[in-house]
């Protein structure tokens, strides 16, 4: 479970994040060649000397960093996080540490090269470590190993030490911190305490954060270490409210969610959410006041799957006209938002995000002698409005029968937009 951050309170180091408000996953390894989940090595129990045949016929000829990066800058986002290293225990650097790496398996340092084509882009870089590694002779079994359920755990576990994995885990970041320029975002996964699972201590989470945050004083890391972090990290889910610690104050978080339920490539998983519950996702994150990481899964190749392009070019598309209702905004405390629509406001802006478009009128309540001006945000045409008279009947064309100081918008009755369109409102100064 996520373990509550510190508050949303900007430091230099959070106030990219806070702004940009969203961002590109990138799962790739040995996994995307079996395609069939990330997690395939554990779902199939399959012991480490079987699945590291799949680093033999490793070849990623078309991953493309300079494509990956393209296809986030032109969506909208603002940051990419790559996996250097998932639960499998394969690497995509060159680390010194281990064979069992990508410049060892095809001759090439997938996290170089993802890191100075995402900075020549101008993004942010994110790195995930997982702290977990099935393949490490020294990892021991637990409730998540691919071996949990074999007859004899403790001849398994004979001979292996966490504490010289731990050595190894923490060496590995100083390499990923130390020689690959500034890391913006650190996103470690994952923490599982219990009586046959594993927790701070087993990472000594304290030390390898303390150590995360030496290495690149800049950076911004989560919470999956099992101690507090940053921000949290709901996963596959959104949060019903804005999220808040044990005290109710506010908490800095992130969704990270997938284009079809699978964080790595899965060749028969054809469950794919449509552009509009995407963008459903994105302005619904930034009204509660969190960003939205949305993950692509490349195949075997390394090439991006059509549909996951083909909806990264919708967003892109929609997020070149209504940008502006993300960047920089947050939950909208000025004005209630309706049924059917989300809200977010920056400085004196509000924009209501139509999830469902209405017949002719929008009602907001509460907000008599507060609107300046209003206008659709995708051509800034104008949007009329008035303050409705309580007095008044619902009579023929007439609108009435409203709570006192609610304004009604008038509304061309063609949806303006294919997906999701926005009213920009003006708040009076």
């Amino acid at each position: 479970m996520p373990t509550p951050s510190t508050a949303t309170t900007p430091t230099p180091s959070t106030e990219w994040f806070d702004h940009d408000r969203f961002g590109m996953f990138i799962h790739f390894g040995l996994y995307s060649m079996p395609a069939r989940h990330e997690w395939v090595m554990s779902i199939e129990e399959r012991d480490a000397s079987e699945y590291e045949r799949y680093a033999r016929y490793f070849d990623p000829d078309l991953f493309d960093a300079a494509t990956f990066a393209r296809l986030a800058k032109d969506a909208g986002m603002k940051y990419v996080v790559l996996t250097t290293k998932h639960h499998e225990g394969f690497c995509l650097w060159d680390t010194a540490l281990s064979d069992y790496s990508a410049p060892r398996s095809c001759g090439r340092d997938l996290v170089r090269e993802f890191a100075d084509a995402v900075r020549a882009d101008g993004l942010k870089v994110g790195l995930y470590h997982s702290v977990l590694d099935w393949h490490h002779p020294d990892y021991t079994v637990d409730e998540r190993h691919p071996l949990r359920d074999c007859s004899d755990i403790d001849s398994v576990d004979r001979g292996k030490d966490m504490a010289r994995y731990r050595d190894y885990l923490h060496r590995q970041v100083r390499e990923l911190l130390t020689d690959y320029g500034p890391i913006d975002y650190m996103f470690y996964d994952f923490t599982f305490p219990g009586d046959f699972g594993k927790g701070p201590e087993d990472w000594h989470a304290e030390e390898l954060l303390a150590m995360t945050r030496e290495l690149q004083p800049g950076i911004i890391v989560n919470d999956r270490l099992g101690i507090p972090g940053d921000l949290v990290t709901p996963e596959q889910y959104q949060p019903d409210s804005p999220m808040t610690d044990d005290d109710g104050r506010p908490v800095r978080w992130e969704a990270c969610q997938t284009l079809n339920g699978s964080w790595g490539y899965d060749r028969d998983n054809l469950d794919f959410k449509s552009t509009h519950m995407l963008l459903s996702m994105l302005v619904d994150s930034v009204a509660k006041g969190g960003n939205l990481l949305l993950n692509i899964g490349p195949d075997g190749r390394g090439n991006v799957r059509d549909e996951d392009t083909q909806r990264l070019e919708d967003i892109g598309r929609w997020m070149h006209l209504h940008q502006r209702s993300i960047y920089g905004a947050g939950p909208a405390t000025a004005l209630t938002a309706p049924a059917g629509t989300v809200m977010t406001q920056r400085e004196n802006r509000v924009y209501v995000h139509f999830l469902a478009w209405p017949l002719k009128h929008l009602h907001l309540t509460n907000a008599g002698g507060r609107i300046a001006y209003a206008q659709l945000l995708n051509d800034a045409s104008e949007v009329t409005f008035q303050e409705t008279d309580p007095q008044a009947r619902a009579w023929n064309t007439n609108v009435g029968g409203l709570e006192p100081g609610t304004v009604t918008f008038q509304l061309p009755v063609q949806k303006p937009d294919p997906w999701i369109p926005v009213l920009e409102i003006f708040l009076e100064e």
